[in-house]
């Protein structure tokens, strides 16, 4: 096997077993052993489990992203939403080793910052488009960044409790994620009024 070969194996191996037990409960001993190598290897190609494992979720990241940016080319608004939102459950299903390892907070810095560092890069990528919309509309543009931020993270909730239930067909959950943004969205107030606190009766 060479030095590549190996390394490969060595982050397949990580990978199944932080989606497994998380971060704390795995251990070099246990993935040297399915490697079936000596400790001081992993050591030699990731420098320890902190190193293995953020070259797992660097890749993790990157691939997410890219799904997710492939869907967000061209469109009108509402099939960008829906593309998107397709993207990241193909990415659920296909890949769920990989996002059980992303939603976890992650305990080492990472390259690319981890989930919630995708979760906001993906945010800013759809901010222009709902400063479009709310400019067409009359709303206020510069809480576009606001709206990116809710609608990207209803996706990626629901995309966490998919993860479990999967049920319904991806294509279902994709369709009423929509449904709830997109109407929302087509319905919204120009300036709605702040909530206001209920008074607490002096004691």
């Amino acid at each position: 096997m060479t030095g590549q070969q190996r390394q490969e194996q060595l982050v397949d191996i990580g990978r199944h077993l932080f989606a497994e037990r998380g971060f704390d409960g795995t251990t070099i001993e246990e993935i040297a052993t399915r490697a079936a190598v000596a400790k001081p290897v992993v050591y030699e190609h990731f420098g320890g489990k902190e190193g293995l494992y953020a070259v797992v979720v660097d890749r993790e990241v990157q691939h997410l992203l890219n799904l997710t940016q492939s869907a967000l080319t061209e469109g009108n608004p509402r099939q960008l939403l829906e593309r998107a939102a397709l993207a990241f459950l193909d990415y659920i299903e296909e890949s769920g080793d990989g996002f059980r390892i992303l939603v976890r907070d992650s305990p080492v810095a990472t390259s690319t910052g981890g989930f919630a560092s995708f979760i906001s890069d993906i945010a800013r990528r759809v901010e222009h488009l709902l400063a479009q919309e709310f400019t067409a509309r009359g709303y206020d543009s510069k809480l576009a960044p606001m709206y990116a931020q809710m609608l990207v993270g209803m996706v990626a909730l629901t995309g966490q409790w998919w993860l479990d239930a999967r049920t319904p067909k991806r294509e279902q959950v994709a369709a009423h994620l929509v449904n709830l943004a997109w109407n929302g969205l087509s319905s919204l107030e120009t300036n709605p009024p702040a909530i206001r606190r209920a008074a607490h009766p002096s004691p």
